[in-house]
């Protein structure tokens, strides 16, 4: 999975697939999504499937022995892994513009790949072996463009407070439990905060990503865009929406939290690490770095709003077969297996998909762990991204509203500010 679910394709990137004829690939099969006759029923051919992904480093070593095992079990059969590590997304557009796909990639960013990518449903409904009924069914709302399934879920996170629990002692502070409101929280983060320690309560991002802040924009009641993705006037300006996001400024303000990650400054994780904030909200992603650092580390669930039902976020990857494969019934047999207990076990860049793994390993009984599953059955909206085709355009404009509302401007302005420069997309 991508450490963030950054919304970084860019307009360019977008232009590229278009020029090059995306979405209309050359060699096509003509016999739907199989497709018989590839190179896969050809006794003694050797098929060689293109896996791309993300992932570098230890994560890159486990793809090459989760495509090892899939050999073996497939004689006749080599997985290419192609590493396209930060530069995924302009590589991936490289290759579909000259008509040269992978055959199956790593997945996210399904409204701007989804015309290159081949339908799954058709597959997933055939084959018995796949046992949809243990995957989380919420993840499957993070795959899908118009009604269609593109990607089969292979990892992910929810978002969590992380508490560091020696704080919480030296303050004599209750650590905070499931049910606890934003109310709560801010004045927990007061009590935790000493000045005299430069320790403050909780840290504020001072980039953020608005991918990440829906959740709590959700569980306001509030949403960035509109449910058919047609509109953001009264919605990203909201008043449900700038209340939350005046919340985090005004922390920042009353110095009950401290702005991390912006330039020359340590990240989020790092000042966690060093015992100078005392809660922090993520993912998944730095919990083994906490526990590398022997911090005594807490997670829980997300505050609430009063009388408002708590909402989350998922940060999802997925894998996807290329509509110009030519070796598609393999590289299904390879999507499969990917997403099986097998290899999900492998894995260790997220958390499992398949319901069967988690209770293998207790993870939903697991003090660290549970908060991240109790938090998936709050994610049941559909992020801004997959609504509307334009939303990296006016991504760029939101961002820079929520950048000037950690530094104190007033978050309706902003907002405003937002929405008019972004009313362009909607025409």
């Amino acid at each position: 999975m991508k450490r963030r679910m950054l919304l970084v394709t860019t307009a360019i990137l977008s232009a590229s697939l278009l020029a090059t004829g995306c979405g209309k690939p050359a060699s096509e099969p003509q016999n739907g999504a199989a497709g018989a006759g590839t190179p896969s029923s050809e006794p003694g051919k050797q098929v060689t499937l293109r896996f791309a992904t993300w992932d570098t480093g230890d994560l890159l070593k486990i793809q090459e022995t989760i495509a090892r095992q899939f050999e073996a079990k497939h004689p006749g059969v080599k997985v290419q892994v192609e590493a396209y590590g930060d530069g995924f997304d302009q590589k991936l557009a490289a290759s579909i513009g000259a008509n040269n796909a992978p055959d199956v990639m790593y997945m996210w960013d399904f409204p701007t790949y989804s015309q290159n990518l081949e339908p799954l449903d058709a597959m997933m409904s055939a084959d018995a072996g796949l046992k949809p009924d243990d995957f989380y069914p919420g993840l499957f709302n993070y795959v899908k463009i118009g009604g269609k399934t593109y990607g089969m879920p292979a990892g992910f996170t929810t978002r969590v407070m992380y508490y560091n629990k020696k704080l919480f002692d030296e303050a004599n502070v209750p650590y905070p439990k499931a049910g606890w409101t934003w109310d709560d929280f801010k004045e927990t983060a007061k009590k935790l905060t000493n000045s005299a320690k430069k320790q403050y309560g909780f840290g504020v991002r001072a980039e953020n990503d608005p991918y990440d802040l829906q959740g709590f924009i959700w569980s306001n009641g509030g949403s960035f865009i509109s449910p058919d993705g047609k509109s953001i006037e009264g919605f990203m300006n909201g008043n449900e929406t700038a209340e939350v996001l005046q919340m985090f400024g005004s922390l920042v303000k009353d110095k009950t939290a401290v702005i991390v990650g912006g330039k020359n400054q340590q990240s989020g994780d790092d000042v966690f690490k060093a015992g100078k904030i005392a809660m922090w909200e993520s993912g998944v992603w730095p919990l083994d770095g906490f526990k590398e650092a022997k911090i005594d580390v807490g997670t829980v669930v997300m505050p609430a709003f009063p009388g408002k039902k708590l909402k989350g976020v998922i940060a999802e990857s997925a894998v996807s077969i290329s509509k110009s494969s030519k070796n598609k019934e393999m590289a299904w047999e390879f999507v499969k297996y990917y997403a099986s207990d097998e290899a999900i076990k492998l894995r260790t860049s997220d958390l499992p998909v398949r319901k069967s793994v988690v209770a293998e390993k207790k993870l939903d009984q697991d003090p660290l762990y549970q908060s991240f599953y109790k938090m998936l059955e709050a994610c049941d909206d559909t992020p801004a991204f997959l609504l509307n085709p334009k939303w990296n355009e006016v991504n760029r404009n939101l961002t820079s509203a929520i950048n000037t509302i950690m530094l104190g401007q007033n978050a309706k302005d902003s907002l405003d500010k937002a929405v008019k420069d972004s009313e362009k997309f909607f025409k």
